[in-house]
């Protein structure tokens, strides 16, 4: 497959994902106390949700900064846009089980049943996408190594694929929702790093 050209250089998303951390509470919560178990018990009830802000994958000299979009429309279908600074499409992901559609800025459309496989494929960009969708609410997902802040919510997790390490730390939560949300997470395998961004959550 060719590669796609993806984006320019953001200059105002990098400050936008720089700038202002929240530093979460220190202590650690158990993951066998009650307060853990519900918190997740609401997360799992979050049937449809989407949120969106600013996202940066950064590995060697691979650059990409953009805004996304996430919508999650069941438990396992979900769309995720990338736009470029002027509000451009760049890039769609849908998913659903067995079929990945990817279409790109010029409206080309690629399918294959694996994510994760189709957007490195055509980016370049090695995204966990399969725990991702978990990650990006707060739950460990298929990571069983993983601490918690002292309000309960997740705070760090390592997690290994294709042997391979994904660290991802919370940097900070929207507490003003219920359940709390994550505003602002890290991804980081070996070189790579990927930054999320989240202004708002729409949740049901």
């Amino acid at each position: 497959m060719q590669k796609l050209s993806l984006f320019r250089l953001l200059p105002l998303s990098c400050v936008l994902l720089t700038a202002c951390t929240l530093t979460q509470p220190g202590g650690s919560g158990s993951a066998n106390s009650p307060q853990w178990r519900a918190h997740i018990q609401q997360l799992q009830q979050l049937n449809q949700y989407q949120t969106r802000g600013s996202f940066a994958y950064l590995a060697n000299e691979k650059k990409v900064y953009a805004r996304f979009f996430w919508q999650q429309y069941n438990p396992e279908r979900y769309r995720l846009l990338l736009t470029n600074p002027l509000g451009s499409t760049e890039l769609e992901l849908v998913v659903q089980p067995g079929m990945t559609q990817l279409t790109d800025s010029q409206g080309k459309k690629y399918f294959s049943d694996n994510p994760e496989e189709i957007i490195y494929q055509l980016t370049d960009m090695d995204i966990p996408l399969d725990n991702l969708r978990h990650w990006i609410t707060g739950l460990p997902g298929d990571a069983k190594d993983f601490k918690l802040d002292a309000n309960y919510l997740l705070k760090t997790l390592n997690y290994q694929q294709h042997s391979a390490t994904w660290q991802v730390n919370y940097q900070s939560y929207d507490t003003a929702i219920t359940p709390p949300l994550p505003d602002r997470l890290e991804l980081t395998q070996g070189d790579r790093r990927i930054k999320l961004k989240m202004d708002n959550w729409t949740t049901k």
